[in-house]
């Protein structure tokens, strides 16, 4: 294998699939990227890939002799990222050769590799008919929900983000036991899609999604992005870029019955006020039980927010506010409703509830169709 590339767009794609490279392989070749030089297309392919996630991607290259090695993960990186980027890269390995040589302006390093063929192949489902998707409107749908999924590993079922898909769109929800974040966007399939295909579900582990995210958000392009689902593995495509994931089995939780069909009380606030003020008021709730308590007030057209650090200190904020229904009081982790609140870009926020005890929903008081369900802290008077 012999060839020549720039170090800029070697060092970027080392760093991308670098991240599905196992921090504590279980066999010494996945702690390695797979090289995979083709003289044909002009085009190096890299691979990083820990048997649940695996991330490709290429870049194009001068391709004297085709080959293919596995290199050191981080060490090729470090290498690469520290080389001048005013020279070109050249990479070179004999054929039967395990060792690879690395040229630029600065200097030449070698590295022992690890065989190709050592290599687990990545699980490329490509059967079936592709599930077309707007790659932005799939950006935020997972920026909606991904901070809402759980990180306890117990819960197996709850780790990954819900992607459903049906005639009228995309859905995408994420719960953790105490809140839900459900994302609905009508224009997410790219067009041409045919619109009565079967209603699709599939719930992908958060990992692979923000690695999804991230990959999707660091270049711009207007391509739409392939879904393939088979057999407990997704595959995205997209540009040159393909990520990899095993999804999770199960019946993901029917979480629409979680959502009250109706509500007694509704405060309209300004998001940003609300932010702010939960923020500051925060600082004295992380001191203890991280618990906010909401006081509504219809007579006098605003809300107070307390939070009550016993030995400590406390604080309070009141916000104006259009308040319908009775007057209530009621307690929420504070960083549950920060987090609801920061996933949203509307300006002013629906706060609905009936009780106390029961699920409030933060909604945008116009515009997007998230919904955000967050559960109550009990509080002792």
């Amino acid at each position: 294998m012999k060839l020549v590339c720039s170090q800029s767009e070697l060092s970027s794609s080392l760093q991308l699939v670098s991240r599905a490279v196992a921090s504590r392989p279980t066999h010494p070749v996945l702690a390695n990227v797979l090289l995979t030089a083709d003289a044909g297309t002009g085009r190096l392919s890299l691979t990083g890939f820990d048997l649940s996630l695996g991330i490709q991607t290429s870049i194009s290259a001068s391709v004297e002799t085709s080959g293919a090695i596995t290199l050191p993960a981080r060490l090729f990186g470090e290498i690469v990222s520290r080389l001048s980027s005013d020279s070109p890269i050249t990479l070179n390995c004999a054929e039967g050769s395990e060792q690879v040589e690395l040229t630029s302006l600065s200097g030449s390093y070698q590295m022992r590799g690890m065989p190709a063929d050592d290599f687990p192949d990545l699980p490329l489902v490509q059967s079936g008919t592709p599930i077309r998707l707007e790659a932005e409107a799939l950006v935020k749908g997972l920026r909606a929900t991904l901070f809402a999924s759980s990180g306890d590993e117990a819960k197996q079922l709850l780790t990954g983000v819900h992607l459903g898909l049906d005639p009228a769109g995309l859905e995408c929800a994420a719960t953790d036991g105490h809140r839900l974040a459900v994302l609905r966007l009508a224009h997410a399939t790219a067009s041409g899609q045919n619109e009565a295909e079967e209603p699709f579900a599939v719930t992908v582990p958060a990992r692979s999604l923000r690695e999804l995210e991230r990959l999707l958000s660091g270049r711009q392009s207007e391509e739409p992005l392939s879904l393939f689902c088979d057999r407990g593995q997704v595959v995205f495509l997209w540009s040159d870029q393909v990520l990899t994931s095993r999804s999770l089995d199960g019946t993901y939780p029917n979480y629409r019955q979680l959502i009250p069909e109706s509500f007694t009380r509704t405060i309209n606030l300004e998001r940003r006020a609300l932010v702010s003020a939960l923020e500051r008021v925060a600082v004295l709730a992380d001191q203890h039980n991280n618990v906010v308590k909401l006081s509504a007030e219809p007579a006098t057209g605003q809300i107070l927010i307390q939070a009550d650090a016993q030995d400590v200190g406390s604080g309070s904020e009141g916000l104006a506010a259009t308040i319908e229904g009775e007057a209530i009081q009621i307690a929420f982790n504070v960083r549950y409703l920060l987090d609801g609140l920061k996933a949203m870009a509307c300006d002013r926020v629906l706060l609905q509830c009936n009780a106390p005890t029961t699920p409030a929903i933060l909604t945008p008081a116009e515009g997007d169709q998230f919904t955000y369900l967050v559960m109550p802290v009990q509080i002792r008077s």
